[in-house]
């Protein structure tokens, strides 16, 4: 396993070696999110801009407006709630070519405490207009995401989590902005997963598989713009779903989830995730298992909704 966030930074450096335009901002967190990859290599394309986030996001806009392609990096928590208006009207209105990098994303940012935990950086970023929002599943594919965003045109928020994670691909995976990946399959529920809850829920898959229950479950990494394609076709195929993402369960995975199944193809639903509370300090698992997020809450939910549509 290798921890996400050192995905990022030596991807990000391996770009950075194939495209000249790359320029990395940091607000003072370089060594936590790994761009110091970048910094020592290229000091002349890093600019650190301080504990200043708006004013971050500010300068990546003036840099797109030049050409460049800016990568605006700190914690997920700084780069989503303090710079929204920034993002809004200096990023998405004129469609600026802007990475924002939110790191230490949801519950699991190494005992940093409530105030560093992001768990609505996905609802904010998903409520302005033209930004796409990826959370990937682990360092393979945050390496193809990387890589990925590089090239696309346009404003992106990525989320980066701190630590390891079991893995889900192999370094052969190809990531595809507004793709989903199958990556177990069932007949019996969909589990539609994002982020490091993909692991948690491929583990809950293969609980379930002992007890005589199929359980599909589908890596959603890009929750904006959403792959209502493969949403429709496992809630069709299963005729159930399940959810489960490392944000509050209001504006996230779910509820964009939610939203395609509402207005294409009804079925019985519930969400894991963040449910609206305060948050604490702990260990991943210890938060897991508090907060209702572990593989064993997954699959409780999994034959909720099973009951549900039997009955």
């Amino acid at each position: 396993m290798v921890a996400v966030r050192e995905a990022f930074g030596k991807t990000l450096l391996e770009v950075g070696h194939t495209n000249k335009d790359i320029v990395v901002l940091d607000a003072d967190l370089a060594s936590s999110t790994k761009i110091t990859y970048f910094a020592r290599e290229f000091p002349e394309r890093f600019f650190q801009c301080g504990i200043a986030e708006q004013n971050m996001i500010g300068v990546a806009a003036g840099l797109a407006a030049c050409g460049k392609i800016p990568f605006a990096a700190s914690f997920a928590v700084f780069v989503s709630r303090r710079p929204a208006d920034q993002v809004a009207i200096s990023v998405a209105y004129p469609g600026l070519n802007v990475k924002i990098i939110g790191a230490y994303t949801g519950l699991f940012n190494g005992r940093t405490g409530a105030s560093h935990m992001a768990v609505e950086d996905i609802s904010i970023m998903r409520a302005i207009p033209g930004i796409i929002i990826i959370d990937p599943a682990d360092a393979a594919e945050t390496a193809g995401a990387v890589r990925a965003i590089a090239e696309h045109k346009g404003p992106v928020y990525m989320r980066e989590t701190r630590d390891e994670w079991p893995d889900v691909f192999g370094d052969g995976h190809i990531f595809e902005i507004g793709k989903a990946s199958e990556v177990r399959s069932g007949d019996d529920v969909s589990i539609i997963a994002a982020g490091v809850m993909t692991s948690e829920a491929i583990t809950a898959s293969e609980k379930l598989k002992e007890e005589g229950i199929g359980a599909k479950v589908i890596n959603m990494s890009t929750i904006k713009p959403i792959d209502e394609e493969a949403v429709i076709k496992a809630a069709a195929e299963t005729g159930a779903v399940v959810t489960a993402e490392n944000h509050n369960i209001y504006g996230g995975l779910g509820s964009a989830v939610a939203e395609v199944l509402v207005e294409n193809h009804p079925v019985p639903m519930q969400r894991i995730g963040i449910r609206d509370v305060l948050n604490e300090s702990g260990t991943n698992r210890e938060l897991l298992n508090k907060f209702g997020m572990s593989y064993m809450n997954i699959m409780e939910a999994v034959k909720n909704v099973i009951a549900r549509k039997d009955s």
